[in-house]
């Protein structure tokens, strides 16, 4: 197989390590140069993946999140967002918003200054140094879900998302693929998980998942 019959496709089928056994490409800090000049990118090692049919909308999640990272309460600064529609019925009141660290990220192609970038230090988890963010928006715009799963830090006027607490300056816990997440041990549900394996990306059937166990069987709600 050739560069040139080579897709993006092909590229989250066969994953960038069977391309480099395969001399296909070369990958350099998180991207993976398939010549003729497509890109691609290195596939993250850590997803957050969810059970709707679990949440309380307790919004636990979410201040752990915003203390974690920004050291301050305030929900509208969290990278999960919990949305609550009061006119549905259970299980479609509730939606778990996170970033779905896709494999081929629409928001780290627009981004400018590459601020957005997978980083290789840390399992390829795609993220955001607010450092070289230039606030021009974009990687909100190119998210393709609904909300975006890119916040905007109106107080600190920057673009941040869920890097899986790979930079939690205000929680005393090794974060990232290897460590904890903040949403993950808060959640007193129990309805966040954290997966090394890369979810099923048509639709959101591969992001929310079963986390019940048998006892929600009693409440005539199917369990693992």
């Amino acid at each position: 197989m050739s560069n040139k019959e080579f897709s993006r496709r092909d590229f989250i089928k066969y994953g960038s390590s069977t391309l480099a056994a395969l001399g296909i490409g070369t990958l350099v800090g998180g991207w993976f140069d398939l010549g003729d000049g497509v890109v691609a990118f290195a596939a993250s090692e850590g997803y957050i993946v969810v059970d709707t049919k679990k949440c309380a909308g307790c919004m636990t999640c979410m201040m752990a999140c915003s203390l974690a990272h920004e050291g301050r309460s305030n929900p509208s600064l969290s990278r999960i967002q919990i949305t609550q529609d009061n006119f549905a019925h259970y299980p479609n009141d509730i939606a778990m918003n996170m970033c779905r660290q896709c494999p081929s990220a629409p928001c780290v192609e627009v981004c400018p200054t590459l601020a957005n970038h997978p980083d290789p230090k840390n399992a390829n988890v795609r993220l955001i140094d607010e450092e070289k963010c230039i606030g021009c928006q974009k990687c909100i715009e190119a998210c393709p879900y609904t909300p975006s799963r890119i916040i905007w830090n109106f107080e600190d006027r920057h673009a941040q998302k869920c890097d899986l607490c790979v930079n939690t300056p205000y929680w005393n816990e090794e974060g990232g693929p290897s460590g904890k997440q903040a949403c993950v041990s808060s959640c007193p549900m129990q309805a966040i998980k954290f997966t090394s394996e890369i979810p099923i990306q048509n639709g959101s059937s591969g992001y929310d998942v079963n986390l019940r166990t048998k006892e929600w069987g009693r409440l005539g709600i199917v369990s693992e």
